[in-house]
């Protein structure tokens, strides 16, 4: 899919990104993106098992938390490298908006499955994504993204057979040119 930077998605739930640009470097497209999060918001627990991500704080205090460890917190110009494959998070701590810059690389599938994530939780009006969106999501990207928060059942049988429910009642005609999940 091809999208014209800067782009903009909010998910509805105190989460905006804007996808400022993507940059080649020796390493791959690296993607530059700016987050403002309401106070209390971000994102789940998720992992990237190809990319990494950097953010550095703008304005605010970030609260951030890598899985089975104890939250840490940054503020204005300190930042956190999360690396591929790390199960992480990170929040508006306090009162204040959260707003921070950073980047994601390589670039791969990012600018559309958080495009696509942020438009079927605004679907849902929730956190949780609409249902059929969020299974497709998860079963067409599983090699590249998770939320460990997700029991192993769900992930591993309610989510596919709601994916090929999905797929045989026609929900996805709107993930026509979804890019081609990696290996």
């Amino acid at each position: 899919m091809n999208y014209k930077f800067p782009h903009t998605i909010e998910n509805g739930n105190g989460e905006k990104l804007t996808f400022q640009s993507i940059e080649k470097t020796p390493q791959g497209e690296k993607v530059i993106v700016e987050a403002i999060c309401k106070p209390g918001c971000g994102p789940t627990m998720h992992t990237h098992f190809k990319q990494e991500e950097e953010i550095t704080v703008v304005s605010g205090k970030m609260g951030y938390q890598v899985l089975g460890e104890e939250p840490k917190f940054a503020t204005a110009g300190e930042g956190v490298l999360f690396k591929r494959g790390v199960a992480h998070k990170f929040w508006a701590e306090g009162d204040e908006e959260l707003h921070c810059k950073g980047w994601v690389m390589p670039a791969n599938t990012v600018v559309f499955f958080l495009s696509a994530l942020f438009a079927a939780q605004r679907k849902s009006g929730k956190p949780q994504p609409e249902t059929f969106d969020g299974a497709y999501l998860m079963t067409r990207y599983a090699a590249e993204y998770d939320i460990p928060e997700v029991p192993l059942f769900v992930k591993k049988t309610i989510i596919p057979l709601t994916y090929h429910i999905g797929r045989l009642l026609g929900k996805y005609k709107h993930f026509e040119n979804a890019p081609e999940p990696l290996k």
